[in-house]
């Protein structure tokens, strides 16, 4: 007589924290590294900020072996140092790191705007500047929007985003991606700046994007870089005036 079948267990997932010692595969590596970036874009994780690694195990929700992994990309990527005695510290927003941010964005944009100008779609390309002119109409209509600041964020980062990914280098997009975080940490009040910001930056994407539709190299390589620029200008203006 054939014993019944036994039925399989399956393996619990551990909570965050448990099997710290057990190798940490790379999906759970790269979720540890999203749910960062996240905390960062979500105003979670500030510059300057001091945290511990327990605090990043609760914060991200993921087991403490794959926070240690993270840890060395996120120094690397200088989002991140540890400071003796004290712990690990997000970056701290200074002079120097808004320049050199500046200048790797503005290289990487420079090689992205040449190839897209020739590769992205006419579809695509109305899509941005649809998008683009219903943020700028909200900005300019003058009614209560606390959804202006952070829509317009999206829709401007989605445009460079594109740009990087669209030349299929994932080493240029993942160098761009960890840049950006830099230059995203600067958080400015949205009914403090709304106009100072969102309005300038929607008009210079407007201007690049009917380059691109014209198909204009060189004008959009300058647009871009015009763009870049007044945004450090921009990010530099309001540290100055936060130290006065």
């Amino acid at each position: 007589m054939t014993p019944p079948a036994t039925k399989r267990k399956t393996a619990p997932v551990p909570p965050p924290g448990a099997g710290d010692e057990a190798p940490v595969p790379p999906s759970l590596r790269a979720l540890a590294y999203e749910r960062f970036r996240q905390q960062i874009l979500a105003g979670h994780l500030r510059a300057g900020q001091f945290v511990s690694q327990r605090e990043l195990v609760k914060l991200l929700a993921v087991p403490l072996g794959a926070v240690r992994e993270m840890i060395p990309r996120l120094e690397a990527a200088r989002l991140l140092v540890t400071v003796p005695k004290r712990g690990l510290q997000i970056a701290h927003i200074d002079l120097k790191l808004i320049r050199n941010a500046f200048q790797v964005r503005s290289m990487i944009e420079r090689e992205a705007v040449l190839h897209y100008v020739r590769t992205a779609s006419d579809e695509e390309l109305d899509e941005e500047e649809r998008q683009h002119r219903a943020v700028l109409e909200r900005a300019l209509s003058g009614k209560p929007d606390p959804r202006l600041d952070q829509d317009a964020l999206a829709v401007d980062w989605q445009l460079h985003d594109r740009m990087v990914d669209a030349m299929g280098n994932e080493i240029l997009s993942e160098i761009y991606r960890a840049n950006s975080l830099h230059v995203r940490m600067i958080r400015l009040d949205a009914q403090q700046v709304r106009r100072h910001r969102v309005v300038p930056a929607m008009e210079e994407h407007l201007k690049f994007i009917a380059l691109l539709k014209a198909r204009d190299q060189a004008g959009a390589v300058q647009a871009m870089q015009e763009h870049v620029e007044q945004s450090r200008q921009r990010v530099l203006h309001t540290i100055l005036r936060e130290g006065a």
